[in-house]
């Protein structure tokens, strides 16, 4: 799994019919100072995610095990959303209030 920013949607309104039904959200991988990094990909919506937040993405053939994606042509599927992440028992990023560190 990567972490990403949802950066937006994408809209495709002629699309395989394995896609109909699918939120899909444009996302970009951050790195550990959660700053943008890596490429724009578009992701399947399992979670109700939002612009902007901070998300947990699977990828490869772990993108088509959840319940949404199950036998869908993803690559990509965004499996949680992070409220907190702690390193070395200090929180660097709380969802409600953004990098901490």
């Amino acid at each position: 799994m990567i972490l990403a920013q949802v950066l937006g949607t994408v809209v495709s309104t002629r699309k395989d019919a394995g896609l109909v039904g699918l939120k899909l959200l444009l996302v970009r991988e951050v790195d550990g100072a959660f700053k943008p990094a890596g490429n724009y990909v578009v992701a399947a919506d399992a979670v109700g995610a939002g612009s902007d937040e901070l998300v947990m993405v699977a990828q490869g053939s772990s993108a088509r095990m959840t319940e949404v994606s199950r036998e869908k042509p993803v690559d990509a599927v965004i499996v949680g959303i992070v409220d907190a992440i702690e390193m070395a028992g200090k929180d660097v990023y709380l969802k409600r209030s953004g990098v901490v560190s």
